[in-house]
């Protein structure tokens, strides 16, 4: 019998339902007024990041989720880009 999803459509279905969770958490902890939820919540966001970076590891590293290398002129223009924006701050 054949499996009805593909290890990529699975590993796809689970990395944007972590996106989608570390999304709603997110916005959870930005609007919680009891610090000790929030503090709970921040953990398990914390958490949740973890599992999605796995999740995006396991199918880059599976050739699923190419990322191309960034050119290192690219790089510092951003670095420099948003340090400018945090001096400003």
């Amino acid at each position: 019998m054949q499996p009805l999803y593909s290890d990529k459509e699975v590993l796809a279905d689970a990395l944007t339902a972590q996106k989608t969770t570390t999304n709603n958490f997110n916005t959870f902890s930005n609007e919680c007024v009891h610090e000790e939820v929030r503090s709970e919540l921040l953990h398990i966001l914390d958490q949740e990041h973890s599992i999605q970076n796995e999740v995006f590891e396991i199918m880059h590293t599976k050739g699923y989720y190419p990322t191309p290398e960034a050119q290192k002129q690219k790089v510092d223009e951003a670095k420099q880009k948003f340090q400018a924006s945090v001096k400003m701050v």
